[in-house]
């Protein structure tokens, strides 16, 4: 990271900030990783230690991605998984992620990095769950650390096995008491809670089908106690629905509430099959969702309601989910699949609001708040996924923030007769490769390019074991 950096003369600069400024002929300067001054070009300091040239281009803030399985780029496409909804898909998984040892882990971690530092992604929340074949969530931490993305770990896990009712192999799954004090060690060794943290670290537990409430009690009693967020699967399929109303007679939202599992440092991946009581309960209580538009389509798990989490003021981020479900780790394409989603499911559904206006076209202007923007989709990614991960440092591009952004080349063939409004041809044109991309003040992408190592023996590398890993299918 160098001591000063001053990004200069952008065509616009999208700061989301309160007022949500955008500004021409604009640009930026840091000090140490933090934001020291944002606006037009003329006001800013002359000269840094490094200079970008942003003339032609668009700078927005980094995205954040709240939910994330990055050892799953080894099992990408997986024929075996190619057409199945979730509960079978997991099962052709499990055990080929336990085989994933030190060596998998570090190289698929720094390739879904990779992919999303190149889409514009600077915080990158990862939730591993399977801790088989040596490997621990060190080795994720290391290789954030590395690459020069901003990473919040997960020291995931199940422990509820097939024989105990379960959906995983019981080969998969590791003892509780075990789990917990291995999540207390990365706590102490990593967790940073300061301002402008690289690292911090979550606990959570897999889902509502593989882990104990036993577990999910003490989960929720050990992250409060050392004051760090509670993450998990949470309504992202019929089926998990049916799981809990068959096992403990409640709707999934209803049984994790008993078990301590609501409130501010909460949020929940996927939460597609919620009513409108356990919309408010999240509203009330605080609770955020991950939204993984991308993965609920490939998997045929639905629609999450994100309009009505918005108008009620449910914290709401974007996760491109897990790589062997995506098939991807690009967050400008899942802001626009959340944009496109929302929309499709405008058409689908009977018509919100008030019944005066039940009869009027969804593209009448009475009904145009039931329309996700590009905009909107652009503050999911951003300042959405920041609160999620409950950050103020992140998310928008302030004085006082973190110096993480990103750039897009709007003179690329793909905005070609799209700059009427170019904050808005972001998210309806094609998703595109960013040219600059800063965490912390470190350039981390440079002319589309990754800078901080060299990706061509890490792809190869990754590549070989990910045909090692499945050869046994």
């Amino acid at each position: 990271m160098v001591r000063t950096l001053l990004l200069k003369n952008a065509d616009m600069l999208v700061t989301m900030d309160a007022e949500r400024r955008e500004i021409k002929g604009a640009g930026l300067y840091a000090e140490d990783g933090i934001l020291k001054a944002v606006g037009p070009t003329e006001d800013l300091p002359e000269t840094a230690d490094k200079v970008i040239d942003a003339t032609g281009q668009i700078v927005l803030p980094g995205f954040v991605n709240t939910h994330h399985h990055l050892n799953q780029t080894l099992t990408r496409n997986l024929p075996a998984a190619q057409n199945n909804n979730l509960f079978p898909w997991l099962q052709a998984h499990y055990r080929i992620w336990a085989k994933t040892d030190p060596e998998a882990s570090r190289t698929s971690t720094l390739v879904g990095l990779a992919e999303l530092a190149l889409s514009g992604c600077t915080t990158v929340f990862d939730h591993t769950y399977l801790f088989q074949s040596g490997n621990k969530v060190d080795y994720q931490i290391e290789a954030a650390n590395d690459l020069g993305v901003r990473f919040h770990a997960s020291r995931g896990s199940m422990s509820l096995g097939e024989s105990q009712g379960g959906l995983p192999p019981d080969d998969c799954v590791e003892n509780e008491d075990e789990i917990l004090a291995d999540t207390v060690r990365v706590i102490d060794r990593y967790h940073d809670a300061s301002h402008g943290a690289m690292t911090r670290i979550v606990v959570a537990p897999c889902s509502p089908f593989s882990v104990s409430e036993n577990l999910l009690r003490e989960s929720a009693r050990l992250a409060r106690d050392k004051g760090v967020m509670l993450h998990t699967h949470l309504c992202e399929t019929l089926d998990e629905e049916r799981y809990t109303l068959e096992r403990f007679g409640k709707r999934p939202v209803e049984w994790m509430e008993g078990l301590d599992w609501t409130g501010p440092d909460v949020w929940f991946a996927h939460a597609i099959h919620v009513d409108d009581d356990e919309i408010r309960l999240f509203a009330t209580t605080g609770c955020g969702a991950a939204h993984c538009p991308c993965s609920n389509m490939r998997l045929a798990s639905g629609i999450a309601p994100v309009k009505k989490y918005m108008a009620a003021g449910v914290r709401v981020g974007l996760g491109v989910d897990g790589s062997a479900s995506n098939d991807g780790s690009n967050m400008l394409m899942e802001v626009r699949q959340a944009m496109l989603l929302a929309r499709l499911q405008l058409g689908l559904m009977p018509p919100e609001g008030p019944r005066k206006h039940a009869l009027l076209p969804v593209a009448h202007p009475l009904r145009e708040n039931e329309w996700m923007t590009a905009r909107e989709a652009l503050e999911l990614a951003t300042i959405g996924g920041a609160s999620v991960l409950g950050r103020n440092d992140i998310g928008s591009l302030e004085v006082g923030k973190c110096a993480d952004f990103f750039t897009l080349d709007l003179n690329s063939l793909h905005f070609a007769g799209a700059l009427h409004d170019p904050v808005a041809a972001v998210v309806f044109c094609a998703p595109q490769s960013a040219k600059t991309t800063v965490v912390n003040g470190r350039i981390v992408v440079e002319d589309g390019a990754i800078v901080t190592m060299d990706m061509v023996p890490i792809i190869n590398q990754h590549n070989r074991l990910s045909l090692e890993l499945a050869s046994d299918l």
